[in-house]
């Protein structure tokens, strides 16, 4: 099972340096999402982030710096529905329904969200019971191109596991406290825990 991690929206202080450490502490994809970050700003965040990296960073945004840089693909989102002109290696989608999950096929891999309450969006509710997704699960709607979003926690990946999904993306539990405290040994300490309890 895969851990994604999701950046935050806004540019906290240290962040190609916290991203660097992610990469090193044995994160496999990281997805760049900053929507209201002006491209030239995401670009010069590219640049500081070790280029042996560049090749697992998926954009959200901005998706004219893939012909810029070696990067792993694009995320298709409400805000960009079409893929890039310039072919990424990899592209994905959010799903927030059942239904739209099963188009997972036409996609390397999709999110669905949000399977728990969300920690980084207040009042964002979880979208669906445990016995939707054991069910989705036994009608192969859930499966290893499935990535599970929201209120990702330690305490929640063993149920995306029950659940079936191919893995987890995670946003509040990675960067909540980072972007108060800029502490750079806590935040490595947060994923390593996501990691150790993940098969």
């Amino acid at each position: 099972m895969r851990i994604i991690a999701i950046t935050t929206e806004a540019m906290p202080d240290k962040e190609a340096e916290a991203i660097n450490l992610l990469f090193d502490n044995g994160l496999e994809t990281l997805h760049l999402r900053k929507p209201s970050v002006p491209e030239e700003s995401v670009r010069r965040l590219i640049e500081q982030i070790n280029p042996l990296y560049h090749p697992k960073i998926v954009l959200h945004d901005c998706f004219d710096l893939l012909g810029l840089f070696d990067l792993k693909g694009a995320h298709l989102n409400r805000r960009n529905p079409l893929p890039p002109q310039q072919k990424p290696l990899s592209v994905s989608c959010s799903c927030h329904s059942i239904e739209e999950a099963k188009e997972a096929g036409r996609y390397d891999y999709i999110f669905l969200s949000p399977v728990f309450d969300s920690l980084s969006k207040a009042g964002y509710r979880k979208g669906f019971t445990g016995e939707q997704l054991i069910r989705a699960r036994a009608d192969g709607i859930i499966n290893e191109k499935v990535i599970a979003l929201g209120g990702i926690t330690a305490e929640t990946i063993p149920y995306i596991i029950k659940y079936g999904f191919g893995g987890a993306a995670v946003l509040g539990a990675l960067w909540g406290a980072f972007a108060e405290d800029g502490n750079l040994t806590a935040l490595a300490e947060r994923f390593n825990r996501l990691l150790i309890v993940r098969p």
